[in-house]
Order: C-alpha cells, then sequence, then structure tokens
C-alpha cells in the first residue's frame, strides 16, 4: 500500500496537484465574475444619518483593527472526503466491452478560519457602540441611475422607504431617492 506514488498519511500532496495553466485562468474568471456580480448585489454599509461617509469608514476600520486584535484569524485546514467513482463498463459497437477499474478522487483541502463569525459579531457590536447600525439599500433601477447626476454620497442621508443606491465603478457609491434626487 506504500509503494504507490503518493506519499501515504500525508496532508502536502504531490506536485501532479499542483496549479496549473488552466486552473489559473479559471481562478481568474472566477474572481472577475464575482466583481461583476457585487456590483450587482445592494449596498450594505453602517449607517448613522448625518456623518460623513468618510468618517464612517475610518470608524469601520478602527472596529474591524480592535475586532482583528480581539478574535484573531483561527484557521484550520480541512479536508472533504475522499470520493469513490465506480469501475465502468465500456462496449463498443461490435459488443465488445471492456470493465475500467474503480478508483478514489481525493478530498479538495481548504482552510477554515473558526473565528471569522465570531470576528464579525465584534465588528457589528463596536459599530453599534458608536450608534452605527448595518443596512442594506437596494439598487436603484436604470431609469434613476440615468436621471442622477453622479455624484459620491459626502454625507450619510436620512434613508426612507424610497431610498436606493448607485455604485460607481472606483468604489463610491451615490444614495438617492427613486425621483432621482439625491437624499435630503
Amino acid at each position: 500500500m506504500a509503494d504507490g506514488p503518493e506519499a501515504v498519511n500525508s496532508i502536502v500532496l504531490g506536485t501532479e496537484y499542483g496549479q496549473t495553466e488552466p486552473m489559473v485562468g479559471i481562478r481568474s474568471c472566477l474572481i472577475l465574475s464575482a466583481v461583476v456580480l457585487s456590483s450587482c448585489a445592494p449596498l450594505s454599509i453602517y449607517h448613522r444619518e448625518g456623518v460623513a461617509v468618510s468618517r464612517m469608514q475610518s470608524d469601520l476600520l478602527s472596529c474591524e483593527i480592535t475586532a482583528l486584535a480581539n478574535v484573531p484569524v483561527n484557521n484550520q485546514i480541512r479536508q472533504e472526503p475522499p470520493v469513490y467513482v465506480p469501475a465502468r463498463r465500456h462496449c463498443d459497437s461490435s459488443g465488445a466491452c471492456t470493465t475500467r477499474g474503480g478508483y478514489f478522487r481525493e478530498g479538495r483541502i481548504f482552510t477554515v478560519d473558526l473565528n471569522a463569525d465570531l470576528r464579525e459579531r465584534a465588528e457589528v457590536q463596536c459599530m453599534a457602540e458608536r450608534n452605527y447600525t448595518p443596512v442594506t439599500v437596494p439598487n436603484c433601477p436604470s431609469a434613476v441611475f440615468r436621471a442622477a447626476p453622479k455624484a459620491s454620497t459626502q454625507v450619510l442621508p436620512r434613508l426612507r422607504s424610497n431610498s436606493c443606491a448607485i455604485k460607481y465603478r472606483d468604489g463610491t457609491w451615490q444614495i438617492v431617492t427613486r425621483a432621482g434626487q439625491p437624499a435630503p
């Protein structure tokens, strides 16, 4: 059993499992897809009416640093169980059949941060202590996007039932009313 091409009971896989060119391309496509899809997602921010966006971002950074210091990353390596691929029988047009033996496909190895949820809760608590509330503002319809003057929000406005968000490619955003006017 130990005569196989791979080490037994080894968490480090051989070089034949290393990253290949197609995998790098697939990973790049997945990252690009995530960026594109995030622009479709509603705007999720911490909100406190009348506060400058730069102040909110500074407070958030401070809370993220505090949460990280109080609840550090606790990464652990996990592996999904192996999957057995059963033997397959292949027959050609003349009726001659061959059977290929089954094999095990190794489980994916991944890392999980056991403290991620607790750190997120610590961040939310820190922002709540500074009187911020996490909010999700829906995306504006395209008609509102076209009608609104392009200007990023500088001060967090009063949110209303008809408030919506416009996200810009540079990472800034604008909260407006659905009538197309900037929110007061």
